[in-house]
């Protein structure tokens, strides 16, 4: 149910690329309470982006989930940047992260909704 996808303009090492989704999936799956097994994280690194006008190291992340409460967006939101953070080198003032609650009828899996 919980997709996340990081979208970063660093360059990033593939094992480090593994290690870091890797610990966005637990995070992610802690932070909400629901089975790892569900969440599915992409890593996109080395993209074209700006911020504030600058190329300076930043980060875009998009997490979507069903059932995603308002309430625990903010823990998420320092749980995610720290991780972001300490592992690309990207200060957080330079990531920005969107959340969207999907409604059940719209989040299609195995061949049906959840």
């Amino acid at each position: 149910m919980p997709f996340l996808k990081l979208q970063t303009n660093v360059e990033i090492s593939p094992d480090t690329q593994r290690t870091l989704m890797e610990t966005l999936s637990r995070e992610t799956a802690s932070q909400l309470g629901k089975p790892e097994r569900y969440v599915m994280v992409a890593l996109e690194p080395a993209r074209s982006m700006l911020f504030a006008g600058s190329d300076a190291p930043l980060a875009y992340l998009e997490l979507k989930s069903i059932g995603l409460p308002g309430d625990l967006t903010p823990a998420l939101s320092g749980a995610l940047c720290k991780r972001v953070s300490e592992t690309l080198d990207i200060p957080g003032d330079r990531i920005y992260i969107e959340f969207a609650d999907a409604p059940r009828t719209m989040w299609g899996w195995n061949g049906g909704t959840f």
